[in-house]
């Protein structure tokens, strides 16, 4: 194995979910959250199965018998993730996005120590504390006497939604027995069908600008097929625990890439992502001698 491509892989999966973010943003600018989420999927089922195949070389029958699993694996993580972080990019911005769900490994270990009764050692928890304060320093932009007085915004809590969604479909997928990117391609056709229905109520947009088509076609190339493969090589070569630190680089990378495109950036922003970053570099800390072969690399995965 060669492990410095193995963490070119996983460095580069993270690169190309940041895209997401940004390119997300410009992209609801001309076209509605339901209409990228389905064209994103719709475009992106096919070449998925294709790389199911090339990689995994999967018994398609085996994970059609959890097919109960991965429609609710496809409403929680493929349509209601997408759909909710979508809506928010236009309230809230890539930056702030970005930055709240980087706390996302951080609440799948808490809701593996709630749910599955997962130990969590001092280190860990120590973690969750210093990820969440970073969060609410980006929610209240440094001012909680603001936070109290107003709320939380709309695209915040639009954030914060989708980062739930995403922890219970990765607590979920710790049940499947299917390989992952098989998992997500068999999803990725239910999330197709599934939101038939929704897109025969509201209709479906296409971009209407140049910039808009690219965005969208990035969407669908890079952060949906090969950052889910990249990703998935990457940790099923060094392992869970040591894939999930390179998570730390998706805020990272989202905050250069939007300014590159001449978003800002405030301070609180600044720092509650840095402390993001150490809370959740702290709580993915596991000492090799307690990682095991039941640890999955497919929670780990944020698209």
């Amino acid at each position: 194995m060669n492990r410095g491509r193995m963490y070119l892989f996983l460095a580069l999966a993270n690169l190309f979910w940041a895209g997401n973010y940004v390119f997300g943003e410009m992209v609801t600018r001309e076209i509605s959250p339901i209409s990228l989420t389905f064209f994103r999927w719709c475009f992106a089922f096919l070449p998925l199965v294709a790389l199911a195949w090339l990689i995994e070389r999967p018994n398609w029958r085996a994970a059609l018998h959890e097919w109960k699993l991965h429609l609710l694996q496809s409403l929680l993580g493929l349509t209601g993730y997408t759909l909710l972080l979508y809506a928010a990019l236009g309230l809230t911005g890539a930056v702030n996005a970005a930055v709240i769900s980087a706390i996302n490994p951080a609440t799948i270990a808490l809701g593996a120590a709630i749910f599955l009764h997962e130990r969590l050692n001092r280190v860990q928890a120590l973690g969750l504390v210093v990820a969440f304060v970073g969060v609410t320093v980006v929610l209240t932009g440094g001012d909680l006497g603001l936070l109290i007085e107003q709320g939380f915004g709309a695209g915040d809590l639009l954030v914060i939604g989708s980062v739930l969604a995403w922890t219970v479909y990765s607590l979920i997928s710790r049940r499947l027995v299917t390989p992952p990117i098989t998992a997500t391609a068999v999803q990725s056709v239910f999330a197709v069908v599934t939101m038939l229905p929704l897109i025969a109520v509201t209709g479906v947009s296409l971009p209407s600008s140049a910039a808009g088509a690219l965005g969208l076609a990035y969407i669908v190339i890079f952060p949906s097929m090969a950052g889910y493969a990249l990703w998935n090589i990457g940790a099923s070569k060094v392992g869970p625990a040591r894939a999930g630190i390179f998570l730390n680089l998706l805020p990272v990378f989202t905050v250069v890439i939007a300014l590159a495109f001449g978003a800002t950036l405030e301070l609180p922003a600044i720092i509650g992502g840095a402390l993001v970053i150490a809370g959740v570099y702290l709580t993915l800390h596991v000492r090799r001698s307690k990682v095991g072969p039941s640890d999955t690399t497919s929670s780990m995965s944020v698209p």
